[in-house]
């Protein structure tokens, strides 16, 4: 039988040669799951020795053949790629057939293999111990399941040094974690085994989707955190998006350490598709908080090129301007609240804590996961918002916001709006519902208008003159330690409190930080009553805006309670005999 894996011409070996690929525990178990993945491999067991310098990994994969074996680990010989033109066709994740070789230059490698046994054939089993030069230096029968088991023994024995130089076993086995976390996400559909001296470390179980996947790593967020995505384009190459955010009222992060993007495969560095991502999110999550998200792209081969990185982590992605577009698309689509997305805004953990909470105290008394956001202070004697602002407050509907139908019921404490729907029903929080339409309002149409009679404001610091003309507001000297304000935004200008307001604008931040406060301030405050249409003016205009989970400041603005839930706790599945005791 011929060799599938083959050594390749010199030509392409100079097309691919980036540089060396095995530096550490990480690039080892990496280099050796991706051809596992390769072989279509759906179980994977990978065991660590540090101390021993040892790393075993595992697969039911489809196994090689003798010939295969044979030119396993020789320089440039793989089975993925046959010419220059076959470097825009990759589809695998491994092709430069180095990291086998590179190995037997830096550890002692042997491989056992048994390929798929077929009707009429039976496969044998092999076994093979390299040389430093990849070659066979012991071949020999061996019994073993259909698949694959690679042996890396002594890691790096030959380079003192390299070992001095790596940091300690507990970062290194930290590298190799995310490697297989990052490596699972992409392929749901695998079962993962990790064992470390002999012990098991921790395992990886296989999904219907990227979001059960997902929540097992962050342990805090739930599946119903997150929301999921699939979108197919409309083009020539049939490429596609796979999308999975944590709503921006339930999880989020200090830090943009999950921020993901995956190509085909292979998670990658982007930089360009990772501020597109931190971007979409920038008018929803608290101030200093960054997103929880995983981007999967699948791209025609042909419009990227895997040649900016040895370890294949960095790519040059064609068309860069379109995929930046269609994923701020898709992430507006997910954080909308609309027919599709309504089962996952339903707040499972939530609504099951309140339940407990009810029945241990005969009585809702929930506190909310923190949400580690500075809380916004609202001054008390500054709450004199009028109805006719809130009657008059418009705003354009989203092209991506198709409206779940909410029916408002009644108001509790005036503050929140109890709304109907067919899957149960939400408490809506007035004040920060509204915070929404009016931010969204200011920020498409940010308008200055003339102030007459002007403004006067007394003793105002070089610092507050300078920020009130860094947001476009019109000031002028009126006298000694006084100044006149005569453009101001335009939802302030009828308010009696208009002069307070921009004493509050002049205290600091950008026009963001300005338009922010400016919603709130002319928001419809908490304890003003409102009338059913009211209510429900609110509500209709609150679903079409482009963010509606969270407020500008990042709190949550709704809490939804299920109605599969509600039955749970009135026991509706009770059997009305046995509940009697009958």
């Amino acid at each position: 039988m011929a060799s599938s894996i083959q050594a390749l011409p010199s030509e392409v070996v100079h097309l691919i040669t980036a540089g060396e690929v095995i530096d550490s525990f990480a690039s080892v178990v990496r280099e050796l799951i991706e051809n596992s993945l390769d072989a279509g491999a759906t179980r994977i067991v990978v065991s660590l020795y540090p101390e021993q310098w040892r790393v075993t990994v595992a697969d039911n994969g489809c196994g090689m053949s003798l010939s295969d074996l044979q030119q396993a680990a020789s320089t440039h010989s793989t089975s993925k790629i046959r010419s220059c033109g076959d470097l825009w066709k990759i589809n695998s994740l491994g092709f430069r057939g180095e990291a086998l070789h590179s190995l037997t230059t830096l550890a002692d490698l042997e491989i056992l293999s048994r390929g798929s046994t077929h009707p009429g054939k039976i496969a044998d089993g092999w076994r093979i111990v390299y040389d430093d030069r990849g070659e066979a230096l012991l071949m020999e029968a061996a019994a073993i399941a259909p698949g694959t088991v690679a042996v890396i023994s002594n890691l790096f024995g030959n380079c003192n040094a390299r070992r001095q130089g790596l940091p300690s076993i507990a970062q290194q086995m930290k590298a190799v974690q995310a490697v297989i976390q990052q490596t699972a996400l992409c392929h749901p559909h695998v079962t993962w085994q990790v064992w470390q001296n002999k012990r098991e470390w921790f395992a990886i179980y296989p999904t219907a989707n990227m979001k059960e996947t997902l929540s097992q790593f962050l342990h805090r967020v739930h599946p119903s955190d997150l929301q999921e995505l699939k979108v197919e384009l409309n083009n020539p190459d049939e490429s596609s998006l796979s999308l999975v955010i944590g709503l921006p009222d339930r999880c989020h992060r200090h830090r943009p350490d999950w921020v993901r993007v995956a190509v085909n495969g292979r998670m990658v560095k982007s930089p360009e598709l990772e501020q597109t991502i931190i971007g979409a999110f920038h008018k929803t999550l608290p101030r200093d908080r960054y997103p929880v998200s995983f981007l999967h792209l699948f791209v025609s081969p042909n419009q990227i090129n895997w040649n900016r990185n040895p370890a294949k982590t960095e790519i040059y992605l064609n068309q860069l301007d379109y995929w930046q577009e269609q994923i701020a698309q898709s992430i507006d689509k997910a954080l909308s609240l609309n027919c599709s997305t309504i089962q996952e805004s339903l707040q499972v953990a939530r609504v099951g804590k309140l339940i407990k909470a009810a029945e241990a105290k005969s009585g809702y008394n929930f506190n909310r996961r923190s949400l580690e956001e500075k809380n916004f202070e609202e001054n008390d004697n500054l709450n004199k918002t009028n109805k006719s602002q809130f009657k008059s407050s418009t705003l354009t509907d989203s092209p991506l916001s198709t409206t779940f139908p909410l029916k408002a019921v009644a108001q509790i404490n005036k503050t929140y709006i109890v709304a109907e729907h067919s899957e149960g029903m939400w408490l809506v929080e007035q004040h920060i519902a509204h915070e929404r339409v009016l931010y969204e309002q200011i920020c498409e149409h940010w308008q200055l208008v003339k102030c007459e009679p002007a403004i006067i404001l007394y003793q105002l610091s070089p610092a507050q003159i300078e920020q009130l003309q860094r947001i476009n507001l019109e000031i002028e000297p009126f006298g000694e330690q006084l100044w006149a304000i005569r453009k101001v935004p335009a939802l302030l200008q009828q308010r009696e409190d208009c002069a307070e307001a921009i004493l509050e604008l002049s205290k600091g931040g950008d026009l963001k930080t300005a338009q922010v406060a400016v919603a709130c301030r002319s928001a419809i405050r908490n304890g003003t009553t409102l009338s059913l249409p009211q209510m429900q003016q609110l509500l209709d205009r609150w679903q079409r805006t482009r963010n509606p989970r969270t407020c500008p400041h990042g709190r949550p603005i709704f809490l939804s309670l299920e109605e599969s839930s509600l039955a749970r706790y009135f026991r509706r599945n009770w059997v009305i005999g046995k509940s009697h005791g009958m």
